[in-house]
């Protein structure tokens, strides 16, 4: 396996774990306006871990990664997002959710910085990556607008 379709498996790891944590959020959130926010950016990390598959399979990949990693909610900070939840404790929603996203901007950061990746896939994670990068700051905003007195 090239270093770019592992590149790709990677963030469509990432990209899939972020995809269930904004669904879960989305699903037991009771705010119809973070409902809405959180099942937007659900769909905006599938349409994206679509994207990746779509390249990987044109670079020959014939089975990119389909779904997160099972290790990837626990370590991508996804899984106090549950807990918050039940609390329906806002401000740690969207810090369990501003947690997820840091992984996510590292996790591009990082893809971004391979030297060998063919220009297209270049110019969709650039274009990936800043989508995220406004998802994460609008995320933390929000986040440190609920921010207990």
């Amino acid at each position: 396996m090239s270093t770019t379709t592992t590149t790709l498996n990677d963030l469509i790891e990432t990209l899939k774990d972020g995809q269930e944590g904004f669904r879960a959020a989305a699903a037991d959130v009771k705010a119809s306006d973070l409902k809405t926010l959180f099942g937007e950016l659900s769909l905006q990390r599938s349409k994206f871990a679509g994207e990746l598959q779509a390249l990987a399979h044109g670079l020959g990949e014939k089975n990119p990664a389909d779904s997160g990693s099972a290790a990837g909610a626990l370590h991508r900070g996804w899984i106090n997002l549950k807990a918050a939840l039940v609390k329906q404790d806002i401000h740690a929603v969207l810090s369990e959710c501003e947690r997820g996203e840091d992984v996510a901007v590292s996790a591009y950061q990082k893809a971004l910085e391979e030297s060998d990746l063919d220009g297209n896939v270049v110019e969709t994670l650039r274009r990936q990556y800043m989508q995220v990068q406004a998802s994460h700051d609008r995320v933390k905003s929000l986040r440190d607008s609920m921010a207990p007195q």
